[in-house]
């Protein structure tokens, strides 16, 4: 497995031959409560790092996605338009929601896991 980096607007990526998967963090599935809602990328959607690639809906609250790679999106994960809890279930697994090819590489803004789990202390 590769290498999971993590933004600071809580989104997770790990990339493995110029693919990246894409999703949020259980930190962020466990502050929104139960996921009710999903909207992914089209297939081909074009994105720079930062930019907004979905939304995602719980009984709180809504929050855009945002992209931490630049590049074309391959796949999104359409089971969860039927299974949205899967982000809070299984958000680093069947809860993934994109996989991009990258357009460069992953970039320097992104943390590691000690730096993430830091930033979330920070944060709390």
């Amino acid at each position: 497995m590769s290498q999971r980096y993590y933004t600071e607007t809580h989104e997770w990526v790990t990339a493995e031959e110029g693919v990246a998967t894409v999703g949020i963090t259980d930190f962020a599935a466990s502050q929104l409560g139960d996921v009710v809602f999903i909207e992914l990328p089209a297939e081909g959607k074009l994105l720079e790092a930062g930019d907004t690639f979905g939304t995602i809906e719980s009984v709180k609250s809504a929050s855009d996605l945002i992209s931490p790679v630049a590049g074309s999106v391959i796949e999104a994960n359409t089971a969860l338009t039927d299974n949205p809890e899967r982000v809070n279930e299984d958000p680093f697994g069947a809860g993934w929601m994109a996989r991009i090819r990258l357009n460069g590489d992953l970039g320097e803004h992104l943390l590691d896991e000690a730096g993430y789990r830091s930033f979330v202390e920070a944060q709390q």
